[in-house]
């Protein structure tokens, strides 16, 4: 192929094309996989990524110095970075996916007619799955270790930022495919930088099933905009964390700080801390000094700058921004009613918790928010499928379609109905 600034559409449509039949034609084989096969191949991933720690953590070191010079903010880079214990995590992500129940050919419920028809509802694989990601390189592992665990075939268009990491990550899922005699085309990753590409991989009806975008708002707008495709869409995190008046106030500081400040750059970060007007001047002054003494940057509203000096003063967008950085928006609200109409007007439906030790307000909280995940006593950072026991997951899915919250192997299965019968015909 040619280089990639002189790449021209019909390269990258014919490129396209290309992976989209070989992914067609892999997911026709990997769909028909053995659960032994399939796990099999997921244990020698895994193994293949601790083997070549030195070799994934040299093509992370060049993304990382690409991501400095290009100027990409501290928490973007934090993003991609698989330094520390990270990418032995990407390992154990792969593995867990092994101790999860294979959700192909599933019997979701079955019941019998009256003219002894006997029908079942079975769980299938979606078929092939396009994933545009920004970014973080861990995904590659965790997207394609989920589809293959879901019988099916993926193609990876990851962050241009992550891409010598990310060819690094499939290279050890090709040797686990490999190995357990399934062809290496189930997991392909677009081999370009090119944005060109996303236009395409929208377009291809004729190959991919289902669109599953993962990013920042721009980049999914884009593809809810221009895709031809269903998708599963991972929007914003705006995630909020109301503390009551009841809140025992040692677990507040605990968990506002962990929201926010724990890694600032997921999804399921803590943008807007939420506070009861009756507990404010209590508990204010003490959340603002935890979160300011790591680092913070607050931007309140009047009350709660009326209260803490060093607040700077929020605008209407800080309520709808999602910053993957230190910063958090705060606000004064008139209980828990007051909490809930801010989040419906300014969140995302992601991820919301309360803090508070009344329980009938707990659940009105829990009743009322309408987002993927709501929590009680609880950082949103929990916001992930490997901490709900599901897994590694794609993203958190804000929609209302198909899956909503985690998605992990089973919600990347559909189903389909199976009728058996003993000579009926229809009156």
């Amino acid at each position: 192929m040619k280089s990639e600034s002189k790449t021209s559409t019909k390269d990258i449509s014919s490129l396209m094309s290309e992976m989209g039949a070989k992914a067609a034609e892999a997911g026709q084989i990997i769909k028909q996989a053995t659960s032994k096969q399939k796990d099999s191949a997921l244990k020698i991933a895994a193994q293949q990524i601790k083997n070549n720690k030195d070799i994934i953590l040299r093509a992370n070191s060049t993304d990382i110095d690409q991501a400095s010079r290009k100027g990409l903010k501290s928490s973007l880079i934090d993003r991609l970075d698989l330094g520390g214990d990270r990418l032995e995590n990407v390992a154990i992500g792969l593995e867990s996916i092994v101790e999860l129940p294979d959700p192909v050919g599933q019997v979701i419920k079955s019941w019998r007619r009256p003219n002894d028809l006997e029908i079942s509802q079975i769980s299938v694989p979606l078929g092939v799955i396009g994933i545009i990601y920004e970014s973080r390189p861990n995904v590659t592992a965790d997207a394609g270790g989920l589809c293959l665990k879901s019988g099916n075939a993926v193609i990876l268009r990851g962050g241009s930022e992550s891409f010598n990491t990310s060819k690094a990550i499939v290279s050890c899922l090709h040797e686990g495919l490999r190995s357990a005699n399934l062809p290496e085309n189930c997991i392909q990753l677009v081999p370009t930088k090119d944005r060109g590409a996303v236009g395409q991989l929208l377009t291809m009806t004729k190959y991919i099933d289902v669109i599953v975008p993962r990013g920042g708002k721009s980049l999914v707008e884009r593809v809810q905009n221009e895709s031809r495709i269903p998708t599963i869409a991972h929007l914003e995190g705006l995630c909020h964390v109301y503390v009551d008046n009841d809140a025992d106030t040692e677990m507040a500081c605990n968990i506002v700080l962990n929201a926010k400040m724990r890694r600032t750059g997921v999804c399921g970060a803590a943008e807007t801390l939420l506070i009861d007007r009756q507990a404010a001047d209590r508990l204010l002054p003490l959340l603002a000094k935890t979160l300011m003494e790591e680092g913070c940057e607050l931007r309140g509203d009047t009350s709660s700058r009326a209260l803490v000096s060093g607040i700077k003063t929020a605008t209407e967008s800080d309520w709808s921004t999602e910053y993957l950085d230190a910063i958090l928006s705060v606000k004064v609200v008139d209980g828990v009613s007051g909490a809930i109409t801010h989040i419906s007007n300014y969140g995302s439906n992601h991820t919301d918790t309360i803090v508070t030790n009344n329980e009938l307000v707990a659940e009105k909280f829990l009743r009322e928010v309408d987002s993927a995940i709501v929590l009680h006593n609880a950082s949103t950072q929990y916001a992930d499928g490997g901490e709900f026991g599901l897994g590694a997951e794609i993203g958190i899915s804000t929609g209302r379609l198909h899956a909503r919250g985690p998605v992990g192997a089973e919600q990347l299965t559909c189903f389909k109905y199976v009728v058996r019968g003993n000579g009926q015909t229809r009156p």
